[in-house]
């Protein structure tokens, strides 16, 4: 077997294994060796929190979303932690009217991260619930969560991200579907790697600051519980709801950003690498590392299939059907109308999740002030609170 050969079939090997055969290997597990979360009525106090920059639009509505939750009025409360907002957010939260909003104004623009450390620290509740500003929560969606806490073994649950009925791009729509499988089946087998930073619980016990340059919030936290020993479990009947992804140019400041925070985890927390210290090594490798190699993958494919199209049938086929792929792709994204036909969708969403990969990297490496967190030194005292 020839050099190119094996090249060629190691890179179609990482692709597989990537994007088919580790779901696919998870949705086994999962079936065949179910850890059921040993879920009951809990009722524990709970601060549900929201870290904001300039959220005047939506905060209104969150606050009565939050409010509305089918759980104890007494055991539950809101903290919103302002992030250096400049627009009506503060003066929408301190006039809402309600005794169980609390007001964290944080008048310099630290970041989401070191806000969130904040305002942990500022509460006493048994569990957290991490919310954004944007969504709003399904009335049973605390109480769907915590029940998962009645678990000894379970350190933090996710909700469901779900997106409204319109026209949304369908690829992309696709991809998150096909994101969520493989978190339902990972959380059933041990569990998930990230979860859905629109809502999550986890048990104040289980918290542990995390950088306050971090991006990926909603990976590093669940990770550090992790590796305490807890469980990260799924909980598909508490949903969070958001708008319709419309198309990928809307996706690709955040997708880009989300990529750089790929790169940043291991830097920020080798230890996630050590397999002897992370019960989860094997799922965090397979489910956000080896993703980072896919523009490789896919590269090395391209120009080995290339070379060897004069070898056999087999390789000119293959080499007709990667290109007609990236045509489609290229279709696309010159043409939305043709994005009506589902592999024309897949193909772009695809295409464009991997580009996005590379310049995720090269943000990272290059231009990191612009996608990370600004993080003074010094937190600063809130400006005003109740």
């Amino acid at each position: 077997m020839t050099p190119l050969i094996v090249a060629f079939l190691a890179s179609l090997a990482v692709l597989g294994y990537t994007y088919a055969g580790y779901p696919l290997a998870m949705a086994l597990l999962a079936r065949l060796f179910p850890r059921p979360v040993r879920r009951a009525r809990f009722e524990p106090p709970v601060a549900i929190v929201i870290v904001v920059h300039n959220g005047a639009a939506w905060i209104e509505r969150k606050l009565e979303s939050c409010l509305a939750q089918d759980y104890p009025a007494g055991r539950l409360s809101v903290i919103v932690a302002s992030d250096g907002s400049d627009d009506a957010t503060c003066e929408r939260v301190a006039s809402f009217g309600d005794p169980r909003v609390r007001l964290l104004d944080y008048p310099r623009r630290r970041g989401k991260a070191a806000c969130l450390n904040d305002a942990v620290a500022a509460c006493s509740e048994e569990v957290l619930v991490l919310t954004d500003v944007r969504q709003v929560l399904h009335p049973h969606a605390v109480r769907l969560l915590l029940e998962n806490l009645a678990d000894a073994e379970v350190g933090a649950v996710s909700g469901a991200l779900t997106h409204g009925t319109g026209e949304g791009d369908g690829g992309l729509d696709a991809y998150w579907r096909y994101e969520q499988s493989l978190r339902r089946a990972e959380s059933g087998f041990h569990s998930m790697i990230g979860v859905a930073g629109a809502l999550y619980a986890i048990r104040r016990e289980c918290f542990r600051e995390i950088p306050p340059q971090a991006i990926l919030d909603d990976v590093m936290i669940p990770m550090q519980v992790a590796m305490l020993g807890r469980r990260v479990v799924f909980e598909g009947g508490a949903h969070a709801y958001d708008q319709p992804m419309h198309d990928l140019a809307r996706e690709r400041a955040r997708k880009v950003r989300t990529l750089a925070g790929n790169f940043q985890l291991v830097a920020l927390r080798p230890g996630f690498l050590a397999p002897w210290a992370n019960p989860v090594f094997l799922q965090f490798v397979s489910h956000k590392l080896m993703r980072l190699l896919g523009p490789v993958a896919l590269a090395v494919a391209l120009g080995t299939n290339a070379a060897l199209a004069g070898e056999g049938p087999a390789f000119a086929a293959f080499l007709a059907l990667q290109l007609a792929c990236y045509g489609a792709a290229a279709l696309g994204a010159m043409w939305p109308g043709s994005r009506r036909a589902w592999p024309v969708r897949l193909a772009l969403a695809f295409v464009a999740l991997n580009a996005f990969v590379v310049l995720g990297f090269l943000a990272f490496v290059s231009n990191r002030s612009t996608h990370l967190w600004t993080s003074p030194a010094a937190a600063g005292r809130p400006r005003a609170s109740r």
